[in-house]
């Protein structure tokens, strides 16, 4: 069937399944105060953006005459910063981040997911072109894309216990986005930094953990078991563990942030029991230019 009411058809189909997330990350945008530049930078576009007072070194065609006719002193007409630059996103999909410890609390992967949308939400109207890692789509801008990532996003989901960054979807001299629980094997986090690296792209890593993954709360007889179910583990005195357990977890925090450190990136860590708006604060202030 073609025509009009196949086009109503399918385009109700479609907003029909992506309204949750959309739903969910524009409130969670909306929370964010941009402030009324957002994120305008001076440079060579075509919009009016502020005036400056003329300094030296400043050429004489650059000052506004007729605005510095009413001062004593001349004023130069700066124009927002039109070129709009790519942000590629990486959300884990793999079964640790389905992981939960009580009903009232989202699991992390619904955190990653409503995280990583909001924050293209706010880079779209910063005038930012965005994209997922692994889509064959490129980075663009506008509401279609993120309706296209909406509906891809919604429908991630692996097998495998961890992830790892897929970097493929990554162009050079860009910035780049991943959300995981980072909880497997460390090397995989190495290995797509140090790839980013060497394409010049910057960015930031953002772990998100459950508070029961934080606290260790066990004791006594315990089966520990992966979302996957490919790692089993049972103990009698689970409370044995808990200094071992959270030490190691300070390690690899601590590893994840010299890493992003030593390349260029910025890391930080979110619990699915906090309120997701300081997450997504720090995450849209992480990836501001800086010309």
């Amino acid at each position: 069937m073609t025509g009009p009411a196949a086009l109503r058809r399918k385009s109700a189909e479609l907003a029909g399944a992506l309204p949750p997330l959309l739903a969910d990350a524009e409130r969670l945008a909306a929370m964010v105060l941009l402030g009324e530049h957002g994120r305008r930078h001076a440079g060579q576009g075509d919009e009016f953006w502020q005036y400056r007072v003329a300094m030296d070194g400043d050429e004489a065609r650059n000052i506004d005459w007729r605005r510095s006719a009413r001062s004593d002193v001349h004023f130069i007409r700066q124009r927002e910063w039109q070129a709009a630059q790519s942000v590629m996103l990486w959300v884990d999909e793999a079964a640790s981040m389905r992981f939960t410890s009580a009903k009232e609390l989202t699991t992390k992967g619904e955190r990653a997911r409503v995280l990583a949308m909001a924050a293209s939400i706010l880079l779209v109207r910063g005038g930012e072109k965005v994209g997922l890692t692994s889509s064959a789509n490129p980075p663009r801008s506008g509401q279609g894309q993120l309706v296209r990532m909406a509906q891809e996003l919604s429908g991630l989901e692996a097998e495998s216990d961890y992830g790892a960054p897929d970097t493929h979807g990554m162009r050079p001299n860009t910035r780049a986005v991943f959300i995981s629980d980072f909880l497997g094997d460390i090397a995989g986090v190495q290995k797509a930094l140090t790839d980013a690296a060497d394409r010049g792209v910057k960015g930031a890593l953002v772990q998100i953990l459950d508070p029961q993954e934080e606290a260790f709360p066990f004791d006594g007889r315990t089966i520990f078991e992966s979302m996957g179910g490919t790692l089993r583990h049972e103990t009698l005195k689970a409370g044995d563990l808990r200094d071992l357990y959270l030490q190691r977890l300070a390690e690899r925090k601590a590893a994840l942030a010299d890493l992003a450190h030593r390349t260029g990136w910025q890391y930080a860590c979110h619990h699915t029991n906090d309120a997701p708006r300081v997450a997504l604060t720090w995450l849209y202030h992480a990836l501001e230019r800086r010309h």
